[in-house]
């Protein structure tokens, strides 16, 4: 075991993510749900907000396991050229319309009605709570992309040496905490690797937002803001 749980991760995470503290350019987005908890001790680490990235997959009409595309928070879409050509456009526009409907009630529950935060020209901490395969994290990145950030960083609390180094070849940054070998899953490394709620979820969402909302009301009055 190397966490207790997804909270001891983050902190621990946090601490290798350092070099980002008190900048006003990073932002901290967390793969729900298990992500979450991750990227919320992450942000409170570093004095940045956090938020959701959703994505949801694009599975081939019939065989819904093998991907064409993806799309994700903030309106990016991301397909296989190699798969999608060969799918009959309307298929192609009424699995995405599905998923988009998806996305959209998922976001709803995590975000109340609050549009996503803006990326563009920031630096974006994408955090999971680990790195198996990485095709998740991997359709977020090329997602994300889309939306005009400076500098991608994948941080995560375990994952695949394999797959990290994948990854090192693809983003700006990759913070892998631990790096096990053998890895052969994630919810290994944890004592405590219980599925996150979706009300968890969304009560560290508010609760992030309100302590980032309070840390900058303090910056700008020239206190020190005080954490828990």
């Amino acid at each position: 075991m190397l966490y207790h749980d997804r909270i001891d991760a983050g902190r621990q995470l946090a601490e290798r993510l350092m070099h980002y503290a008190g900048r006003p350019d990073v932002v901290v987005l967390a793969l729900p749900r298990g992500g979450v908890p991750v990227g919320y001790e992450v942000a409170r680490a570093l004095g940045a907000p956090l938020d959701v990235f959703l994505v949801r997959k694009l599975g081939v009409p019939g065989q819904p396991e093998l991907a064409m595309g993806a799309i994700a928070s903030g309106g990016a879409r991301v397909f296989n050229s190699r798969v999608v050509h060969e799918i009959h456009p309307e298929d192609v526009a009424a699995v995405t319309e599905q998923e988009e409907r998806e996305l959209l009630r998922r976001e709803e529950i995590f975000r109340a009605g609050l549009p996503p935060l803006d990326v563009a020209g920031k630096t974006v901490i994408l955090v999971d709570d680990g790195l198996a395969t990485g095709s998740t994290m991997r359709a977020a990145v090329k997602a994300l992309e889309q939306l005009g950030p400076e500098r991608v960083v994948v941080a995560v609390p375990v994952a695949s040496p394999d797959v990290c180094a994948e990854f090192r070849a693809e983003v700006d940054e990759v913070v892998c905490a631990a790096e096990p070998d053998p890895f052969r899953a994630v919810g290994l490394w944890y004592h405590d690797f219980a599925q996150t709620s979706d009300e968890e979820v969304c009560g560290l969402l508010a609760q992030a937002a309100s302590e980032y909302a309070r840390n900058q009301r303090a910056a700008r009055s020239g206190r020190s803001p005080h954490r828990n």
